[in-house]
């Protein structure tokens, strides 16, 4: 297994960008892909898309981006890959659902982010698992919801 405790730099950086290329296109650039939620941690373990184990060991002040590389040898190198993120957006029926939606959503500390007159909440498991509590809830009847990529910008 192949510890990191340290990011060596962005594959856009000046120093990486034109040898990781190259090494790309001779298929010796292995992908450690991350669901968008999983930067924020320090201490983890994963495998690349070549099947390798990876303990991550970062310092706290250390970020975890989408191109960061992880190992770089003359033969190989460990890039991160984000996975997209996919949102629920929860639209409320009126105002007393949506106090209570976010009274539970708070409970649940569901990770959010607000659009005009809406909830998005990201989706760190399948779909059906959050439609699954709001109906448990007794919230589906009383909301529109509907999944929708990063990327999408808020209503």
């Amino acid at each position: 297994m192949l510890l990191v405790n340290r990011v060596l730099g962005h594959r856009l950086d000046d120093g990486f960008a034109e040898q990781l290329h190259h090494l790309e296109h001779h298929g010796e650039v292995e992908w450690l892909l991350l669901p968008a939620a999983e930067l924020a941690r320090r201490r983890f373990r994963a495998v690349t898309s070549r099947g390798a184990e990876v303990a991550v060991a970062l310092p706290r002040d250390e970020p975890l981006t989408d191109g960061a590389v992880l190992l770089f040898e003359p033969n190989r190198a460990i890039v991160v890959k984000v996975d997209a993120e996919r949102w629920l957006r929860i639209t409320p029926h009126d105002l007393a659902t949506a106090l209570e939606l976010g009274y539970h959503v708070g409970n649940l500390h569901w990770r959010v982010r607000f659009a005009a007159g809406s909830i998005d909440v990201a989706l760190e498991g399948p779909e059906e698992a959050y439609l699954a509590r709001l109906a448990s809830l007794g919230l589906d009847s009383r909301v529109e919801a509907h999944a929708h990529p990063a990327d999408e910008a808020p209503c």
